[in-house]
């Protein structure tokens, strides 16, 4: 019996235009992230993220990102834009989350969860998610910063997909996806020249070299 093969697949988040949209499309990336979340050097307007999601070609995922918004703030943007899925980046509950008649992926924040009971409570708590975005942030650091965390922390029994996050780069990208072998990987800074601008060839290679990392 031939071994069932896996590819890892990959988001971009922070997506600022319609041209970066299109540049990640066409080179093959799985999901763009438009950033909800006023103050962030990624944020968009809900006019600017509808333009962007309308441009988006089929079978590339629309992903929403949104950190301690209003209910009320979520689904007016689920009005306004074209999008698939929720990413929730906060201290929001399970049961916030839930509430908005879409596939939701939750953000672990490993700098604010100390030791492994409490890493495991939360992967408990969030257990409904689509997805699990394991990211850098927690405590007084809120994302998009460029920072890894130790991937020995993240544990082998994973109640639900992995995404990982936190300073991925074109050029430790691949050992990642070899050393952690997560459902997906995201990343915002490491492909960009400035924050909120896409840098096309780093796109590239960071797609290439994720790919060079294999199937498993």
């Amino acid at each position: 019996m031939t071994p069932t093969t896996k590819r890892t697949r990959i988001k971009f988040c922070g997506i600022t235009s319609s041209e970066d949209a299109a540049a990640a499309a066409a080179l093959g990336v799985d999901a763009l992230g438009l950033i909800l979340v006023p103050g962030s050097p990624r944020a968009l307007d809900l006019g600017r993220a509808a333009e962007i999601a309308s441009s988006v070609p089929p079978f590339v995922s629309r992903v929403a990102l949104f950190r301690n918004a209003p209910a009320s703030a979520v689904h007016a943007a689920l009005l306004a834009v074209q999008v698939e899925m929720l990413q929730f980046h906060g201290e929001e509950s399970p049961e916030y989350c839930a509430q908005f008649g879409r596939p939701w992926l939750k953000a672990v924040p490993m700098a604010g969860l100390a030791d492994a009971a409490t890493l495991d409570a939360f992967l408990v708590a969030f257990q409904m998610a689509s997805g699990l975005v394991f990211d850098s942030h927690g405590g007084q650091h809120s994302g998009g910063r460029g920072e890894p965390f130790d991937w020995a922390r993240i544990p082998s029994q994973r109640p639900r997909p992995l995404i990982l996050a936190g300073g991925l780069r074109p050029d430790n990208v691949a050992e990642a996806v070899r050393q952690v072998r997560p459902w997906a990987v995201d990343v915002s800074s490491g492909i960009e020249s400035a924050p909120g601008i896409k840098d096309h060839a780093k796109m590239r290679v960071f797609i290439d070299e994720v790919h060079r990392a294999g199937t498993y």
